[in-house]
């Protein structure tokens, strides 16, 4: 999913079906036509086969795949500074450092990559350690940082050329004594003395700075240009500009370019927190997924956190929502399951009402909204009522969700009992698929107590596949009772559409004999390691299953 500070995801469970698909991408559209704001429709999950039929005859992509919600250093407020090069001096550093009120520069290259740090620290250091005279060559400084530093002008020379041998000094002795101690490739300070600078040419220094405005003649210029020597013009005195040089030095030489800590936009906040917390750092870079530079956070950005802004669809169970949902921001729950235990920081719009769909709530929704519903709409919405009412056969069918449907399916232009039988079977053609995919494709947890359980449901029109799925099911669910830690008791629901019937296989510790004593019905036996208990008249886990196994545990 793209991402957007300011979207709002709407999203259903986690194995999604084609109620919490559908519903999420009809809720969000309704959102966008009558809110002005951003949402988008997400999913937790794969999306089965069933639903991608929907999907594929309505000519509608599946939403992006929403792996967490946990909040990221891009849900927090970055500190969008510029980078800058690392060839700058250390005043200009300074100076952007003081007009920004920060306290840390990356240094990135043209394309934006981090190439260092150089924090108020470094520089400071740099002004109060005691460098010997050839600090200024050691660190290969560009004569446009000097001009820059010095507020000079060239008058000779090449700017982007660097000055990278030789010594630093001020000619403060008569042209005899210089003669001594200015050596090939120095830079030297001067005045405005013809003999100073012509003995500094001729000595071949690599640079004069001729300060106080005192220029150079015409030819000290035409000298300096055949000698290949650097003349640049200060106005100021050579007390000022002896203490300016070293500010002139790139910021590469005392940047910090190795074990950088960086953290990347999708990076998790309570992942970084002992990291930034373990460092004596203010500010740390952060970085986009290709690893180029975006902005700086500090501790206190953490502070202000806000996770991911989320609209729950066909769900209120902790469970049964996408990975992190304790850290997003739920705005909103349109349901029609029982109460769960998603828990809110403030209040939400909670729309819950006890039918068969939550496609049906959200139909009502754009008919108050006066929102019209066109034909691809209406199509997953129709879809969503069909898969979740088993054509209206399920006991959580009401008259609400019958009449919903023949409205969208007249909308949607499908004849409901040929379109829901080609629905049926596309969900149902499970061949290619591995046990462990069919088991989970449509498997939700729930909590009675202090017990957990989870179950799963496939629903078909045809008996003989609904058997062999039993004789590949009846296996796998021990192994996925075992791998599933903190699971009691785990459930599959084999559900006959046209009988209205379910195989309930059953696995965990007294699982089978409460099944049996609740439902009042024979003991299917054990077989391939779990056991099966034929249901007549149990086709909805929501109303049927849930409730039973539910009170059951509680007594």
């Amino acid at each position: 999913m793209e991402y957007n500070k300011n979207k709002t995801i709407v999203i259903g469970h986690k194995n999604p079906d084609t109620d919490s698909i559908c519903s999420a991408i009809c809720y969000a559209n309704l959102k966008n036509a009558v809110s002005g704001m951003e949402y988008e429709a997400g999913r937790a999950g794969h999306v089965n086969e069933e639903t991608q039929f929907v999907l594929n005859y309505f000519g509608v992509e599946a939403p992006p795949l929403v792996k967490h919600v946990k909040t990221e250093v891009r849900d927090i407020d970055i500190r969008r500074t510029q980078g800058v090069k690392k060839n700058i001096s250390l005043k200009k550093a300074w100076n952007i450092m003081q007009a920004s009120n920060a306290t840390t520069l990356p240094a990135v290259t043209d394309d934006g990559m981090l190439e260092g740090l150089i924090t108020v620290g470094d520089i400071t250091k740099s002004y109060m350690n005691v460098y010997d005279s050839k600090i200024l060559s050691k660190a290969n400084t560009q004569y446009s940082n000097i001009i820059e530093t010095v507020e000079g002008d060239l008058v000779v020379g090449d700017a982007d050329a660097y000055f990278s041998e030789g010594k630093v000094l001020i000619a403060a002795a008569n042209p005899d004594l210089m003669e001594f101690y200015i050596n090939k490739n120095d830079l030297v300070i001067l005045g405005n003395r013809y003999e100073s600078q012509l003995c500094a040419i001729e000595m071949e220094a690599a640079c004069i700075i001729v300060c106080e405005g005192a220029g150079a003649s015409m030819t000290i210029r035409k000298l300096a240009q055949e000698r290949g020597c650097t003349v640049i013009a200060t106005a100021y005195d050579t007390y000022t500009v002896a203490r300016l040089v070293n500010q002139s030095m790139p910021i590469s030489y005392f940047m910090k370019t190795d074990n950088l800590i960086a953290f990347e936009e999708t990076d998790v906040i309570d992942d970084i927190k002992d990291v930034m917390a373990s460092k004596r750092y203010r500010d740390f870079p952060v970085l986009d997924k290709d690893r180029r530079y975006k902005g700086m956070i500090s501790r206190r950005n953490l502070l202000g956190a806000q996770g991911k802004k989320m609209i729950l669809v066909d769900h209120n169970e902790k469970t049964q929502a996408v990975d992190g949902i304790d850290n997003a921001r739920i705005m909103e729950i349109i349901d029609h399951h029982r109460l769960g235990t998603i828990e809110t920081i403030s209040p939400v719009f909670f729309r819950n009402q006890p039918l068969g769909c939550t496609a049906t709530i959200v139909y009502q929704m754009y008919q108050e909204a006066g929102v019209e519903v066109d034909k691809t709409i209406a199509g997953l919405l129709c879809s969503a009522i069909i898969s979740d009412t088993l054509l209206f056969r399920s006991p959580t069918c009401t008259e609400v969700d019958k009449q919903a449907a023949t409205r969208l399916a007249l909308i949607a232009g499908i004849q409901l009992e040929e379109y829901a039988g080609e629905m049926f079977a596309a969900g149902s053609n499970l061949k290619s698929k591995t046990d462990e995919e069919i088991f989970y494709q449509d498997f939700k947890r729930f909590t009675a107590g202090k017990v957990s359980f989870g179950v799963g449901q496939l629903s078909s029109m045809n008996v003989q596949e609904l058997e062999t799925l039993k004789e590949r099911l009846l296996p796998y669910i021990v192994e996925a009772h075992k791998s599933q830690k903190g699971v009691d008791m785990m459930f599959f629901m084999l559900t006959n559409i046209l009988d209205e019937s379910t195989m309930l296989i059953c696995e965990g510790s007294g699982a089978r004999k409460m099944i049996v004593e609740v439902f009042h019905v024979e003991d299917g036996g054990s077989d391939g390691g779990g056991s099966v208990v034929m249901l007549p008249g149990v086709v909805s886990r929501k109303k049927q299953l849930i409730p039973a196994i539910g009170m059951a545990l509680q007594a």
